[in-house]
């Protein structure tokens, strides 16, 4: 949901196919602040604005600890095998300067960041709608899907993306819609 209450529009991208998207641009020096921003991105869940503030030392170590800039809440995320392997790419950079910066060297405004990935997922932008956004709600989806598509991974979401209900997050994520559309297609004679 965005503040003022509207559900967002940007669809998610697959887990995998972003993933995959995310590992061949992290071999191309052009590109790799792309890929490791996809890799953050869909492995921590985390908004745009939280993204945009880090810096290699916020994530030297095992944890990501950060205050949301939206909720000012305080939160202590697990760098997972992922995203250790896509830091990789990155091993010769100061501890000081921000993980997401342009080839200008300035930190990414996140317009550029939402016109960028439309062009990096051109296939799936061509049907969905595809913005920052998108990649925290595929880390959403891969959360669910992994823990059974169950209530209690609906609730651990909820908690991670600091909504006020696990129903709100099954908005958010787009799945009661789905769970609609399945009615229909179950009438199939």
């Amino acid at each position: 949901m965005s503040k003022k209450g509207i559900t967002t529009k940007a669809d998610y991208i697959e887990f995998e196919k972003a993933s995959f998207i995310a590992q061949k641009l992290l071999k191309d020096d052009k590109d790799k602040t792309i890929g490791l921003y996809i890799i953050m991105a869909i492995n921590t869940g985390l908004r745009i604005s939280d993204l945009l503030s880090l810096k290699f030392g916020d994530v030297n170590g095992e944890n990501i600890k950060l205050v949301e800039k939206k909720t000012q809440k305080h939160r202590n995320i697990k760098i997972n095998d992922n995203i250790k392997s896509a830091l990789r790419f990155f091993e010769n950079l100061t501890t000081d300067g921000f993980l997401f910066t342009s080839q200008k060297n300035s930190v990414f405004a996140t317009q550029s960041l939402n016109r960028i990935l439309k062009d990096v997922f051109k296939k799936e932008a061509k049907t969905l709608n595809i913005s920052t956004h998108s990649l925290r709600k595929s880390f959403g989806r891969k959360v669910y899907e992994t823990n059974g598509e169950s209530e209690k991974a609906l609730t651990y979401l909820s908690e991670l993306f600091n909504h006020s209900s696990p129903a709100i997050t099954r908005i958010y994520l787009g799945i009661r819609q789905e769970e609609l559309n399945n009615i229909y297609d179950g009438l199939v004679i």
